[in-house]
């Protein structure tokens, strides 16, 4: 028989798994299944097991475990107090542990017993600075807790180090077994109170199976002092090898409190290390502000930034930072976009142009319509994505997983194994000496520094990547980034604008080459044709005013035509102009065939029958393309061209960038197959892209690259986003990769090298040549600063600079 019943309490996959195992050890019960995200257990019995044989079964797998049957109604557990500090209500692990999973409230991850840091969000409900954060608190506490251990432990590491002084004067004033009840004395409120939580993780580690590096510290820690315990309240129990001279059993209160504040140092600087990972969050989190300056009926009234709406017209005075996205409809100013593109020269906006959230406005006051308000801001998602992607977890950090998923169960077996062969074959008192260098192994083997390897490198260069327009989405992203040898670009809006614009203007003798605009623009300006609003654009920044037109017509695959100032006016290709009357000359038709060659579009204009000159318009390359793709051929990939457009054009702007690949004429599969074939040739591709055309490919390359000036669909295809829309940020995004990929690897490498040197130090293999060996205090400080050293080490790309 089968029967499902509904599980209360699971966090983690150890706990699913501990629970599993206690369902499964139930006299009745053939099978057990436990599926975390579902909180169910599917149990088959092969005789009907009591409900409350199974819910004594589950609570004796841990106290915050419940089990009903779906047909119950369990009474709801009291709701979890709110966390202290301000902040979100959303807390990850460090080590991401279990991925991207989130938690509700601050303390310890229940898989590495790590504490949790807390996610920083926009609040757009009041202000972003206000009050103390969750993780703050946290580490203003570990710091007290800190204080007040050193407080009691200094004393006991002067009494126990004094014994190596000759003549005592410690013993002048106590015998010796009095101060081990002093440093007994002395020790509780290191061990009971400011370091209870690493007894309480080690404890929780070993119940639920997730060995830790807190299992490592408990047990080594846990051994020292009770062994201190046993015997300082029974010295009768032990040999003669523990004596000391006086009569007393040696005592290590000092060893295990020196290590337990040593591993508190360690959590302190980590979580004040923490904090400084997140300053790029915090950084965009500054440019928010607090409130908006509404204008209605010409009146202006502040309001609070929650309060927002779309459509709302707003006033941003000199000097402010922009409240919410929008767009310009009246005035003009610069705009300083450098905290969201890395771009440090403020931008020129006018009417029609948009502007994002955070932004800091110039010297120039103006008016904007709210387009998009509160989360789906450009700020808002930044912080989102960076977020997220802090958390996510990169494929290299599988191989720290593996390592430590078998580490801590090899360094118990190590010690085991140095406690036993020192009691053996070690000199006097062997015992002694085999506790120590027992406990001195589980101390120095701590794989802290192996599990914050990936993380910290992830969470540091993600934020750097924001600071500088790179949105990763994920650490996966990052890491293929590392290894793209080949780059696929799309043309129109990635490397080009993406939108028509007039290059050029030919006016024939006699006629005034802006006389020839404004008939242009007038014809235009009933169409809604995208050439007609290049040749309108072309005008407005000439200062130029279109005239009136009547007898307008579009001419399907000619051009249009209508009347300006009484005059019959034309503009289109060769057939409009036969259909005007007006005759294009020899030397005019030369010129306009070295344009098309280039891929531009040419239109003439006639008036009264006669040429009057023509337009070229064409989609010209961004700024920073041929410097772009210059500088990633230097750094060893290789830049192919895909587009839909015509082979003229494509061949035109490959000549342009001096690309040597390039394919025309392509739809959205050919453009995926393309990738697809790269990829099957062997080579890392990199797809970068604007269009929803190009989602299929994005989707499919290695590493999508987004255009954040492109369409919705686009950046949801991509791993990464290029938030202004520049292939500078291509170059920005490798060298970030392979920047963060070394980091890592050093990380590991330091980690590794430090781990697998120290226990067999630890253990005592150079004391039979060299008579050297690590005391427990020795290895418990270097266990806390290679922690340290790994965040150091991730810290510096704080520093890196990726626009050379």
């Amino acid at each position: 028989m089968k029967h499902t019943y509904s599980i209360k309490g699971m966090t983690c996959m150890g706990c699913r798994s501990h629970v599993e195992g206690a369902l499964a050890a139930v006299p009745g019960i053939t099978r057990a299944d436990v599926d975390l995200e579902k909180g169910e257990a599917v149990l088959e019995m092969e005789i009907h097991v009591p409900l409350e044989t199974l819910q004594e079964a589950v609570k004796g797998a841990g106290g915050r475990y419940s089990l009903h049957g779906h047909g119950d109604a369990p009474e709801e557990p009291e709701p979890e107090p709110e966390p202290e500090g301000r902040g979100t209500g959303v807390f990850y692990c460090p080590m991401q542990c279990e991925g991207d999973k989130t938690y509700d409230a601050p303390g310890d991850c229940p898989v590495c017993g790590m504490d949790l840091v807390e996610e920083k969000t926009l609040d757009w409900g009041g202000p972003q600075q206000e009050g103390e954060s969750a993780e703050e608190k946290s580490y203003r506490d570990l710091l007290r807790k800190f204080w007040i251990a050193l407080a009691f432990t200094l004393p006991i590491f002067i009494i126990a180090m004094s014994e190596m002084l000759p003549q005592n004067p410690l013993y002048g004033v106590l015998e010796q077994q009095y101060w081990n009840w002093v440093q007994l004395a002395l020790s509780l409120p290191v061990v009971f109170y400011a370091t209870w939580m690493f007894f309480r993780r080690a404890w929780r580690s070993v119940v639920s199976w997730n060995l830790n590096m807190f299992t490592l510290i408990g047990i080594g820690a846990g051994v020292a002092w009770g062994f201190s315990l046993v015997a300082l309240l029974f010295p009768g129990f032990f040999p003669e090898q523990f004596r000391t001279s006086s009569g007393t059993v040696h005592v290590y209160f000092e060893a295990a409190t020196v290590i337990l504040t040593l591993v508190l140092l360690g959590q302190v600087l980590e979580a004040r290390a923490h904090s400084r990972t997140n300053s790029a969050v915090k950084e965009l989190l500054q440019l928010a502000p607090q409130t908006a300056v509404k204008v209605v009926d010409g009146e202006e009234h502040e309001i609070g930034l929650q309060d927002v709406r779309q459509g709302d017209i707003l006033r941003v005075k000199p000097g402010e930072k922009i409240p919410v996205d929008g767009r310009i409809t009246e005035g003009q100013s610069a705009i300083d976009e450098s905290m969201i593109t890395g771009e440090p020269i403020p931008v020129e906006k006018a009417v029609g142009d948009s502007v994002s959230a955070g932004t800091l406005n110039g010297n120039k006051t103006f008016l904007m319509e709210a387009e998009k308000v509160g989360s789906d801001t450009l700020l808002a998602q930044i912080i989102q994505m960076v977020n997220q992607a802090s958390r996510s977890r990169a494929p290299i950090q599988n191989l720290a997983d593996r390592v430590s998923a078998y580490f801590v169960p090899i360094v118990v077996g190590v010690a085991v194994v140095t406690f036993i062969v020192w009691a053996l074959l070690g000199p006097e008192p062997a015992y002694v000496y085999a506790l120590v260098n027992a406990i001195a192994v589980l101390i120095i083997a701590c794989p802290c520094a192996l599990g914050l390897a990936t993380p910290m490198s992830v969470m540091v260069g993600v934020g750097k990547g924001a600071q500088n327009g790179v949105l990763i989405r994920n650490a996966e992203a990052l890491q293929r980034m590392s290894k793209v040898d080949t780059l696929v670009v799309d043309k129109t809006g990635t490397l080009t604008l993406g939108k028509p614009v007039v290059e050029h203007i030919q006016a024939e003798e006699n006629w005034d080459q802006g006389k020839v605009l404004q008939l242009m623009s007038s014809l235009n300006a009933p169409s809604e044709h995208p050439l007609a609003t290049a040749i309108l654009e072309r005008a407005r920044e000439g200062g130029q005013d279109p005239l009136a037109v009547e007898d307008f017509e579009a001419v399907t695959g000619m051009g249009v035509e209508g009347r300006v100032g009484g005059q019959a006016v034309a503009l289109g290709n060769r057939r409009m102009m036969g259909r005007s009357g007006a005759s294009v000359s020899a030397g005019l038709e030369e010129a306009v065939r070295g344009y098309r060659k280039q891929g531009k579009t040419v239109s003439y204009l006639s008036v009264d029958g006669e040429v009057a000159g023509f337009v070229v318009i064409g989609d010209p390359l961004k700024e920073g393309s041929p410097k772009a793709i210059a500088t990633l051929k230097e750094m060893g990939l290789e830049v192919v061209m895909l587009t839909g457009d015509n082979p003229e054009t494509a061949e035109a702007v490959s000549q342009a960038l001096g690309l040597s690949d390039f394919q025309a004429g392509l739809l959205p599969e050919d453009k995926q197959k393309a990738v697809t074939g790269l990829q099957s040739s062997g080579r890392v591709v990199a797809m970068a892209g604007d269009g929803i055309n190009d989602a299929p490919a994005l989707a499919a390359s290695d590493v999508g690259i987004a255009m954040g000036t492109g369409t919705d669909v686009a950046i949801e295809s991509a791993g990464i986003t290029l938030v202004k829309g520049d292939l500078d940020g291509i170059v920005r995004a490798h060298r970030l990769s392979r920047a963060v990929m070394r980091n890592i690897r050093q990380n590991l490498f330091f980690a590794l090298v430090y781990n697998t040197i120290g226990v067999p130090v630890a253990a005592g293999v150079l004391y039979p040549v060299f008579g050297l060996l690590l005391s427990p205090m020795i290895a418990a400080l270097a266990m806390s600063f290679s922690s340290v050293s790994v965040i150091g080490n991730a810290l510096r790309l704080r520093g890196l600079t990726l626009n050379k």
